[in-house]
Order: structure tokens, then C-alpha cells, then sequence
């Protein structure tokens, strides 16, 4: 079951969950292909780049 498919358990949450705009859990299944495949690249070059920035810094040392 989907986060956005239950239901308020009062109608002060119903009022808030619209009015502010809580944010929702990402399903990467449910985006497009060309979309998954961004941000799967996107996210892997983060991962990457963090790590590649570690190593180096513990090697200029």
C-alpha cells in the first residue's frame, strides 16, 4: 500500500497533508525508463564522487 493511499486519521492531518504539501516516498518503478536511468546515473556518480574525494584526501596526506 502506498503512503498516499491511506487515510487521515483525523481531518486537522487531512487539512495539513494538503495544505503543506508533506513529501511523498519516491518508487523509482514508477517513472519512466529514460527517468530511472538518470537518476540512477546521478546517483552513482554522487556515491563516486564522495568516495573518490575520501581516498584522495586520506592520500594527499
Amino acid at each position: 500500500m502506498l503512503e498516499k493511499d491511506k487515510e487521515p486519521f483525523n481531518d486537522v492531518m487531512d487539512h495539513f497533508d494538503k495544505t503543506t504539501g508533506r513529501p511523498e516516498k519516491i518508487e523509482m518503478k514508477t517513472y519512466p525508463k529514460p527517468i530511472r536511468i538518470l537518476g540512477y546515473v546521478l546517483f552513482t556518480c554522487v556515491v563516486v564522487g564522495t568516495l573518490l574525494a575520501l581516498v584522495l584526501s586520506l592520500l594527499s596526506d
